[in-house]
């Protein structure tokens, strides 16, 4: 039997919690949806402000590639460490004065770092920053699930990851530009004065909990909890579906910047910045993601989602800049898509301790942000971009092969049960 959760929130009865949950139409749906889409847009906004700087962070402090891409490394190590014991938390101080808390201070910060001093200043504010964030991720999908009708949670946390592609575009796309024009640090004091205003609108919009009810910190109860989850196969499987897409979508724009910024293509700070409009992309394929779902199931749109990415990495070695481009629609979409499909399974799959079921997957996805970053960067100072793909591809072969072997057990399981009801 899995453990009990570390919170009382689990103990609301499914019935009662239906009455009450929120339903598509209706006001209460569209204001969390709203402000969750405003919380996810300031948590990549923040997460990444520093990842299209990086060739003039490079120029700036003399730094090279890879220690250049700790900036960004650092925040998403840091996240993924800080997200259990911060979104246990949650189950005592509710999942919305968490949220809030996290997204205000995470905000706070980026008003300080634009003035760091040197290399190690800045990737410890960073780092700091990414321990604020880790009260958003987890306790965000955990609220979905709790506040939101079952059969709407697909959608709503589509709309959630939409609000992180957003925000991991407009960061992008204003660095860039307020950079060309002014510099490095006026840029990240933008991104931090709009992650700021969308703080505020969260706030402003998010409904009460209904459903929530509050519990003490039980690290034991929290400790059992964790190891029901890491002993689930299905819950497995999806934490490391997540890390590999993620090293791949971290390695892919971290060295995405220097790249463009070399021959043949010399593109400007400003044209690379509004490369990232490519985010969009994966706007739309989030909020697509549960129509793909319902139409092919999990395990196809996994395999749709790994087939995207393979062809936008190899479209993307060729010499073209429209190629390239492509290639990164194809890389962002597939992404967006397998994301989406892997963070609402976790949640639908996990029905005790849905905060820490989904702190555990987004730790596996930050951890893999952090590897593919370093990595990425790493065998693209060694090996070019050439060596950047090759990395990449590796890690969406791991993907198709964790689907394939799900695909087989689920196959021989239903053949077992026709037997046994045939017999």
């Amino acid at each position: 039997m899995p453990p009990a959760d570390t919170g009382a929130s689990a103990m609301t009865r499914p019935d009662a919690a239906s009455a009450t949950a929120l339903r598509p139409g209706g006001p209460g749906y569209r204001r969390a949806n709203a402000a969750l889409f405003a919380a996810g847009l300031a948590t990549f906004a923040l997460l990444y402000s520093t990842q299209a700087l990086l060739p003039a962070l490079s120029a700036g402090l003399s730094l090279t590639p890879a220690q250049a891409s700790l900036t960004v490394s650092a925040t998403t190590a840091a996240l993924a460490l800080a997200l259990l014991p911060v979104s246990a938390l949650s189950e005592k101080y509710g999942r919305t004065a968490v949220m809030t808390a996290s997204v205000f201070s995470a905000s706070a910060l980026a008003l300080v770092i634009p003035f760091a001093p040197d290399l190690t200043t800045l990737v410890v504010l960073r780092a700091a920053q990414g321990v604020a964030l880790a009260g958003l991720p987890a306790t965000a999908m955990a609220y979905l699930a709790e506040e939101i009708h079952p059969k709407a949670v697909a959608s709503a946390i589509g709309l959630y990851v939409a609000g992180n592609s957003i925000g991991g575009m407009s960061s992008r796309v204003l660095t860039g530009a307020v950079a060309q024009a002014f510099g490095w640090r006026t840029a990240l004091f933008a991104a931090g004065a709009m992650a700021l205003l969308c703080a505020a609108a969260f706030r402003l919009l998010i409904p009460p909990a209904r459903n929530f009810r509050p519990g003490p910190v039980n690290p034991a109860a929290l400790l059992r909890t964790v190891g029901h989850h890491l002993r689930t196969p299905l819950l497995r499987r999806l934490y490391v579906i997540g890390l590999l897409f993620m090293a791949v979508f971290g390695a892919v724009y971290t060295v995405l910047g220097y790249r463009l910024g070399e021959a043949p293509f010399g593109l400007s700070q400003t044209a690379i910045g509004l490369i990232f409009l490519v985010y969009l992309v994966g706007t739309a394929a989030s909020a697509a993601s549960g129509v793909l779902h319902g139409r092919i199931g999990r395990r196809g749109a996994l395999y749709v989602a790994a087939g995207l990415v393979t062809t936008g990495l190899l479209l993307s070695l060729a010499g073209s800049l429209a190629a390239v481009l492509t290639g990164l629609v194809l890389i962002t979409a597939g992404f967006f898509t397998g994301h989406a499909i892997a963070s609402g399974a976790v949640s639908r799959t996990a029905t005790t301790g849905r905060a820490q079921a989904s702190a555990l997957y987004l730790t596996a996805y930050y951890i893999g942000n952090s590897l593919g970053g370093t990595l990425g960067a790493s065998a693209f100072h060694s090996a070019g971009w050439d060596g950047t793909v090759v990395l990449c591809l590796a890690a969406v072969l791991g993907v198709a092969a964790i689907t394939l072997h799900a695909t087989r057990r689920a196959v021989a399981e239903h053949r077992g049960r026709a037997l046994r009801t045939a017999g």
